[in-house]
């Protein structure tokens, strides 16, 4: 099994002391720019806090990483993530600042952003419907397609790791503690992952060779959560998610998704589901939205359309030609900055 140190270059400048820390004084001093503000979450992944940045005098998320002294040291998801954002510099995907270790805690500095789509989506009335919605999901998929460019896969999209500004204009992935790198070919990984609502049918049949697709399918669930304003497949468990999906696409088969029955979790004795209409389904959405969403919900990951494909769908020509040149000079500035 290929280790981590291989598959993510600069992992190594993390997990070697003598290359990667300086002293303590450093740290610290580097610490003391923050000013923490408010605590905005908390889970297993550790803390964030909105910060105040003294010397660029700007809010920034403070995300705090511990571990116990008995373990190894950095946790693997922590390793990721610095690598995987340190790779992609792009305007829709979360720009980490800097990391700082110091003890038992990582702290990682990223951008700070106001909104999540998930909070976002509840605070609404109304689904996110028309030009809006495609915007939202052209700048997705342009960051997606970057991170795909590079051979990242994200594993775990949803609307609690979209990130938005204030006025809902700017729209970014976050959260890459999931994240892989895929450069071996064949390789094995773990098929749990990613929040159930948005896992891809292969993954919930046990599959461990997966790629990029499987990112799509969690973006079409994306996609379809922001037209009803709620989870189109929403199963308590991986098999009963799967017959949800089931219901409303139709029941897979040899021919709908050649190789189906080698997996673990295939069961024979599943019902055969026509499946419903995908407009009666999603009914906020045109005829262009349902095509592309249908493609999205394509079983056989092989034929799953792409990030590049989706982004020259017809269904986005509405908004392309704004979203490409409000693209342009975030993109030159970026570049500037890793030049710099």
């Amino acid at each position: 099994m290929t280790s981590d140190v291989g598959v993510y270059p600069s992992i190594g400048i993390l997990q070697n002391e003598s290359a990667f820390r300086t002293t303590e004084d450093n740290f610290s001093s580097r610490l003391a720019q923050y000013e923490k503000i408010d605590k905005i979450g908390e889970g297993s992944y550790g803390t964030v806090y909105k910060a105040w940045d003294r010397t660029m005098q700007r809010f920034v998320a403070l995300k705090v990483i511990t571990w116990s002294s008995q373990e190894e040291g950095i946790p693997n998801t922590a390793v990721r993530e610095v690598s995987l954002l340190r790779e992609v510099a792009h305007p829709n995907v979360v720009q980490l600042i800097e990391a700082i270790p110091q003890g038992v805690k990582l702290t990682l500095v990223f951008e700070f952003l106001e909104k999540d789509l998930h909070k976002l989506c509840e605070s609404r009335i109304t689904p996110i419907i028309g030009a809006k919605l495609k915007k939202i999901m052209f700048q997705l998929l342009v960051g997606l397609h970057a991170c795909h460019c590079r051979r990242i896969v994200h594993r775990d999209i949803k609307p609690q790791n979209i990130l938005s500004n204030k006025d809902e204009t700017v729209f970014k992935l976050a959260d890459f503690g999931l994240g892989r790198a895929f450069c071996v070919a064949d390789q094995t990984y773990t098929y749990e992952v990613m929040t159930l609502y948005y896992r891809a049918p292969e993954i919930l049949l046990g599959e461990t060779r997966y790629h990029s697709s499987v990112d799509m399918w969690s973006m079409g669930c994306v996609m379809a959560e922001m037209a009803l304003r709620r989870p189109l497949f929403s199963g308590e468990t991986a098999i009963v998610h799967f017959i949800k999906i089931c219901k409303i696409m139709g029941t897979p088969n040899e021919q709908t998704w050649p190789g189906i029955e080698l997996l673990p979790h295939y069961n024979a004795q599943l019902p055969q589901w026509q499946g419903v209409d995908l407009a009666a389904a999603v009914p906020t959405l045109d005829e262009q939205g349902i095509d592309l969403l249908r493609q999205f919900f394509v079983y056989s990951p092989e034929h799953r359309i792409t990030a590049y494909q989706a982004l020259q769908h017809g269904w986005f020509d509405e908004v392309r030609e704004e979203c490409e040149s409000e693209l342009q000079p975030q993109l030159f500035q970026r570049y500037n900055e890793r030049v710099l």
